[in-house]
C-alpha cells in the first residue's frame, strides 16, 4: 500500500528496468494486467495499481473524474520516485493515461492505449455500463459478475473463475456501493463533457503512441479508433480480433506488441 494524493493505494510491482505502469478499466482492479507480468517483468519495472475507489485502494468520498485520476497517477509516480514512465491503459485507464500524457507530457515516455473508453461518448453505451456498475455494486452476485465479463469478452472460454471471484470479493467490500456511485459519475454526460476526448487536448500528446483496437469490443465501434488516429500526433494502430480484454484473449501477442513497441528507439 502506497500513499498517493491522499489515497492509500494498492500497488503490485515486478521486474527491473524502464518503468511501465498499467491502468485498468472503469470498474476493474490491478489484476486486469497480471497476464502480462511473467513475459514483461524480465524487461521492465512493471507497476499495476488499483485506482482510487477500485479494488482494495482507499475509497474517498468524492467524484473520480479524469483529472482527479490523472493527478493521483502523477502523485503515485512521485511516491515511487519515477520521473518518466511508459503507460499502458485499458478502457478508462487508456483515457486517464492519454489525459496524463497530454497534461504532463514530461512524465510520459511512451503511451499504449488499449481500447480506450468510449471516445464518442455514446449515451446508450454509457447508460448501460453505469446501470451494470451500480447493480453489481449494490447487489453483488457471481452470476452478475460473470454476465458482465461475458458481455466484454469475445472468446468467453478465456473467462476464469479466479477473475470472477476477485471482482466479486471487491464488490462485497463495505462501502463499495457508494464508491461505485463515484466511479460511475464519469458516465454521466453532464460530468463527462468536461473531460471528453477532443482534438484540442489529444493534439498535445507528444509521446509515441500505440493504439490497440479490438474488432469485437461492445463498448466502442471501429470508427472511434480512427478518430484517435486523426487526433493524436505520433500514433499507430494494432488491430485485435477479440473483445475488451486482449491481454486475456490474445496474451502472447499483447505482450509481444508491448515489448516491441517499448524497446523501439524513439
Amino acid at each position: 500500500m502506497i500513499e498517493a494524493h491522499g489515497v492509500r493505494t494498492r500497488v503490485v510491482q515486478a521486474g527491473d528496468g524502464p518503468p511501465l505502469v498499467f491502468l485498468h478499466g472503469i470498474a476493474g482492479t490491478l489484476e486486469a494486467h497480471m497476464p502480462a507480468f511473467p513475459a514483461l517483468a524480465p524487461h521492465f519495472r512493471l507497476i499495476a495499481y488499483d485506482m482510487p475507489g477500485r479494488g482494495w485502494s482507499d475509497k474517498p468520498d468524492c467524484s473520480y473524474t479524469i483529472d482527479y485520476l490523472s493527478d493521483h497517477l502523477v502523485a503515485l509516480l512521485d511516491a515511487l520516485a519515477i520521473e518518466q514512465v511508459s503507460l499502458s491503459g485499458q478502457s478508462l485507464g487508456g483515457w486517464v493515461a492519454a489525459w496524463t500524457a497530454a497534461h504532463h507530457p514530461e512524465r510520459v515516455k511512451k503511451l499504449i492505449l488499449n481500447n480506450p473508453g468510449n471516445v464518442r461518448s455514446r449515451p446508450e453505451v454509457l447508460a448501460k455500463v453505469r446501470a451494470s456498475n451500480l447493480r453489481q455494486a449494490r447487489y453483488p452476485s457471481l452470476d452478475e459478475v460473470r454476465e458482465r465479463f461475458a458481455w466484454l469478452f469475445h472468446d468467453r472460454s478465456k473467462i476464469t473463475d479466479e477473475m470472477i471471484w476477485i471482482r466479486y470479493a471487491c464488490y462485497n467490500q463495505p462501502g463499495f456501493a457508494r464508491a461505485m456511485e463515484h466511479i460511475s459519475s464519469i458516465l454521466v454526460p453532464e460530468i463527462r463533457q468536461h473531460y471528453a476526448w477532443s482534438q484540442q487536448w489529444c493534439s498535445k500528446i507528444a509521446a509515441p503512441t500505440l493504439l490497440l483496437w479490438s474488432d469485437h469490443n461492445p463498448i466502442a465501434a471501429r470508427e472511434d479508433g480512427q478518430i484517435l488516429l486523426d487526433w493524436i500526433p505520433h500514433i499507430r494502430l494494432e488491430r485485435f480480433g477479440d473483445g475488451e480484454f486482449p491481454q486475456y484473449e490474445e496474451t502472447e501477442r499483447f505482450n509481444r506488441i508491448h515489448l516491441e513497441f517499448l524497446k523501439e528507439s524513439q
